[in-house]
């Protein structure tokens, strides 16, 4: 359990947000001063955790979970919606934990700003080095940010962690499960009908295998996909599964399906529905986002 915030601390706003400019390298400010934090992690390229932060980006607060294997960020909506990105241990030039779990809830909009605080460098060869600090409860998360010798620093404020939702999703309840290609969701999300409130999926072992339906403005639309398509690289289903979900809460994994290289979709008995996109950086390195959202029991099943 985490202790609660002291009374000093002003969590909801982001008042220590302070920045200068420095002409000293990033790389020598790394080898001082380590001592003093629970957590230290380094990047070479920023890029590579702005963007998988960008794909669950669709509340201001986000939850971090660190341990030895990487950082958990979690974004909820309305206890319908739970988005996670995993980012390995592995993904940093340099990750030190001095603790088991460090857990920490910040503005996830404010430490996106600060990450492409230098606007995303598009020449070859140039990156945005990052070194992530954090001393533990209470104090701000310390983001030193280089490029071109130039370095910002920013800090942010930290407040309490919310305990995040548990789905219970769990593999032993699972009843369908495919994995297909991203850039045919892609097409299939360009052909649906994105003005229908809801998105109804089936999952069979017969035909229609696995079927995208919307039913918005011009008229219901259906995309199947045939369970030996070119596509499709698993298809496991038990049984026949039709549900619905809101397509407001669908929208924000669009985000992680646009930087993806594959996705999973999974369903268990209860009709809760699992999105895991596999994600590959500019380092050829891979990451995880997911996704789980619960069906609209408002509407009927047809």
């Amino acid at each position: 359990m985490f202790k609660k915030n002291p009374k000093n601390a002003t969590p909801h706003s982001i008042t220590a947000l302070n920045r200068w400019l420095r002409r000293m390298p990033l790389s020598t400010q790394s080898q001082s001063g380590n001592d003093e934090y629970v957590l230290v992690a380094s990047l070479d390229n920023v890029r590579n955790l702005s963007n998988i932060l960008k794909a669950i980006s669709f509340k201001d607060h986000a939850i971090f979970n660190v341990t030895q294997n990487g950082l958990k960020v979690t974004v909820e909506e309305s206890k319908c919606l739970q988005a996670n990105a995993f980012i390995q241990a592995e993904i940093f030039q340099e990750f030190a934990l001095k603790e088991d779990v460090v857990g920490f809830q910040v503005n996830l909009t404010v430490l996106l700003d600060c990450l492409t605080i230098f606007g995303g460098s598009t020449v070859p060869g140039v990156s945005t080095a990052l070194r992530m600090c954090y001393n533990g409860y209470g104090y701000p998360l310390t983001l030193f940010l280089e490029e071109g010798g130039v370095v910002t620093v920013c800090k942010i404020n930290t407040q309490e962690p919310e305990e995040p939702l548990d789905f219970d999703f769990c593999s032993t309840n699972v009843t369908n499960k495919v994995i297909l290609q991203s850039d045919s969701l892609k097409e299939a999300f360009s052909e649906l009908d994105l003005t229908s409130e809801i998105l109804q999926l089936t999952m069979s072992p017969s035909h229609p295998y696995f079927r995208l339906s919307t039913f918005g403005n011009s008229g219901n639309a259906h995309y199947d996909y045939p369970k030996d398509s070119d596509m499709m690289e698993l298809f496991q289903c038990t049984k026949t599964q039709t549900n619905r979900y809101k397509m407001s809460l669908l929208k924000p994994s669009t985000k992680a399906l646009a930087l993806s290289c594959k996705v999973s979709v999974r369903t268990d008995t209860r009709g809760f529905l699992s999105l895991q996109y596999l994600v590959r950086n500019d380092d050829g390195q891979i990451c995880f986002v997911e996704y789980y959202c619960c069906p609209d029991e408002e509407v009927d099943e047809e």
